[in-house]
């Protein structure tokens, strides 16, 4: 073989692998596109926020905070994270994916916004910008407003004392007319008594 038939299978056969690698980039990178895709709309809510500043051991704090209560983080390229927004609808968000952010993906609408609120009082590094909620973008404000909202607990406890508060003035109500028609103990009663006497006299 000549120098130059080997120079050209040489070359040949980088292409290939070059090809090859080039495929397979394409198609880990397309791999999570989808994944964040998926997280973007199965998610019960998405915040978006800045961590430029905090710490590993910060970061890591903050990741135990939210998987306590079954909030996810992730971090991913801003550009795949642009591309899954605008597939999975939310074109709106891609505005906000500049800088080094990370996503915390929530089974429901406030607890990831909670979390994330009162971990940025505490650390100013981490920055709140926007998200996600009941299918639509939302900014930093919206984000901070639902964060002083309770979890999907609390806010079925506050509900149930929202039912029973009627409940309560129907039961008072109820033993006020049986004390009205003598379902009174009699202890209650013979003062009545005692006062219709008196005023037959």
């Amino acid at each position: 073989m000549s120098a130059r038939a080997f120079f050209i299978c040489v070359c040949d056969n980088e292409k290939k692998e070059g090809e090859g690698m080039n495929k397979t980039v394409l198609e880990a990178k397309q791999s999570v596109v989808s994944e964040i895709q998926g997280k973007f709309s199965n998610s019960g809510s998405t915040v978006v926020a800045e961590y430029r500043g905090l710490t590993v051991a910060e970061v890591s704090e903050l990741r135990r905070n939210l998987r306590a209560e079954g909030v996810e983080m992730k971090v991913y390229k801003n550009t795949l994270a642009s591309r899954a927004a605008e597939a999975a609808g939310y074109g709106e968000l891609q505005e906000y994916l500049t800088g080094p952010n990370a996503l915390a993906f929530g089974s429901d609408e406030t607890t990831a916004a909670r979390l994330m609120a009162q971990f940025a009082k505490k650390h100013k590094a981490l920055i709140l910008k926007a998200g996600i909620v009941e299918g639509k973008v939302v900014d930093q404000k919206t984000i901070k407003e639902l964060s002083s909202l309770p979890n999907r607990e609390g806010m079925l406890s506050m509900f149930l004392s929202v039912l029973n508060a009627p409940i309560s003035s129907f039961a008072r109500a109820v033993n006020a007319v049986a004390e009205a028609r003598g379902g009174a103990p009699a202890a209650e009663e013979t003062p009545k008594e005692e006062t219709a006497a008196e005023a037959a006299a």
